[in-house]
């Protein structure tokens, strides 16, 4: 077995442990609903600097993201939608080759590629709302509502 394909078996297998992990969290908090922002720790940067840190937002777009509100998911962090699209594709591409042993080649392959394209997303998401925070007074993460 070549190594990006230990690689891509291995990412593989974490993805659906991440899956899992994520439903059996979502599961516990529909059994148990907890006051989730409570738990929460304010972002330092954020309270120090007064600006967004490259991960502000994220907590928010998930949320909005998994209440079905794409549009808000996608203003709140870009990356987040990003990461389910990729990643879901990933692991359903993935699982539908397997399951067929190999007769219907459609698995998305790994590439650095996806990476920086993730680096190129949060640096732009970082530079424009911080860009209209600082110079416009435009504080999307404020106007955002779930």
């Amino acid at each position: 077995m070549r190594q990006r394909d230990k690689e891509e078996t291995a990412l593989f297998y974490i993805g659906w442990s991440l899956v899992f992990f994520a439903a059996v969290i979502g599961l516990m908090y529909q059994l148990f609903p907890l006051p989730f922002s409570k738990l929460l720790l304010p972002c330092l940067v954020n309270s120090t600097f007064g600006i967004y840190c490259p991960g502000c937002g994220g907590t928010r777009a998930l949320s909005a993201l998994l209440h079905g509100k794409l549009t808000t998911s996608f203003i709140c962090h870009p990356l987040v939608p990003y990461a389910a699209v990729v990643g879901g594709w990933f692991l359903i591409s993935q699982t539908v080759e397997r399951l067929s042993k190999h007769r219907v080649e459609i698995a998305m392959k790994y590439q650095d590629g996806y990476i920086w394209a993730a680096l190129i997303i949060v640096t732009v998401n970082f530079l424009l709302k911080n860009l209209l925070l600082v110079l416009w007074d435009i504080d999307l993460l404020s106007s955002v509502t779930l």
